[in-house]
């Protein structure tokens, strides 16, 4: 049986630290270009640029793949650390 990406993905477990978000963004960087980057690179599509230049992100779908972090640490992505232990994505199909 051939699974999709997102039946495969669908089947993880997210336990989100709901006090601690693990990565976090500077809006005030102004960087479109830098900031699309984010927004075509992550493989959970969970970055998000509205109409006004404002980048959104949730990092409750986050696949901790580092993705973000090596693109843009230290300019949009302020922080990037894994969940604190038993937090996070459990993945279920390898």
């Amino acid at each position: 049986m051939n699974m999709s990406i997102e039946e495969k993905l669908g089947v993880d477990k997210y336990l989100v630290d709901e006090n601690n978000a693990h990565i976090e963004i500077d809006n005030a960087h102004s960087d479109i270009q830098e900031k699309m980057k984010l927004v075509n690179a992550c493989p959970a599509g969970l970055y998000k640029l509205s109409d006004d230049g404002t980048l959104s992100f949730d990092y409750a779908g986050c696949l901790e793949c580092g993705t973000c972090r090596i693109l843009s640490m230290g300019k949009v992505v302020s922080k990037w650390e894994f969940p604190l232990g038993t937090m996070g994505i459990e993945y279920r199909l390898g």
